[in-house]
């Protein structure tokens, strides 16, 4: 019986939004926009790229031009394939990974981050090993809180028990719509309380993830 842990990325293993907040920064500044603040990108992240661009143009009043939503959406994944360098891993990610690998886990991730500029920061992190599996937000024609690239992922896997670990509302109406238990991470991209997030379980340090996972799968 094959058991597994499949991750969100943005907020959950990695805090991406420097990165994020500074691509996005270029391309307003490209286009004569005014730049963000990092909390305001900050607020912007978890439902993919085109809901992002999306939320750009809303704060700064073009909500109705789609021809340059389309655009701007092409110029940010092609910043974002190289948007590593200011990405940082959260403390005791790499040492949990391997400690649930040893366990006989399979792990795999489900994310709403495009799957190269997911690929590409798992390398630039050392992490790509542990992840045989990558569901980005343009590997299906759908992206969460949709089920479906939770459901593809658990598939590819070829896992009968599985836990799914992210972030954010985003992250938990995911696994609610895919009938799978729910650990969230606190300390990543939410919204709003924690006790207004439908989970299982819950921790703010990834030493303590392996026993929650344990438990659930157990």
């Amino acid at each position: 019986m094959t058991r597994a842990v499949i991750f969100d990325l943005d907020g959950t293993l990695i805090d991406s939004a420097p990165d994020i907040h500074a691509a996005a920064n270029q391309l307003m500044v490209r286009h004569g926009f005014d730049p963000f603040e990092p909390e305001e990108t900050r607020s912007f992240i978890g439902s993919g790229v085109p809901h992002f661009i999306t939320c750009c143009l809303k704060a700064r009043g073009r909500t109705g031009d789609t021809a340059l939503r389309a655009r701007l959406i092409k110029e940010f994944i092609d910043l974002y394939e190289t948007a590593v360098t200011l990405t940082q891993m959260y403390p005791g990610v790499p040492e949990t990974l391997a400690t649930l690998g040893a366990k006989g886990l399979n792990l795999g991730l489900c994310t709403n981050k495009p799957q190269g500029p997911a690929r590409a920061v798992l390398a630039h992190l050392g992490l790509a090993a542990h992840f045989p599996v990558v569901i980005g937000g343009d590997s299906l024609s759908v992206r969460k809180p949709d089920p479906a690239p939770l459901h593809a992922t658990v598939a590819a896997l070829g896992a009968r028990d599985v836990v799914f670990v992210g972030d954010s509302e985003v992250d938990a109406e995911t696994a609610a719509r895919a009938g799978l238990p729910f650990i969230l991470y606190t300390e990543g991209y939410r919204k709003g309380p924690v006790a207004q997030i439908a989970h299982d379980r819950a921790f703010a340090e990834f030493a303590n993830l392996p026993k929650l996972v344990t438990d659930l799968l157990s």
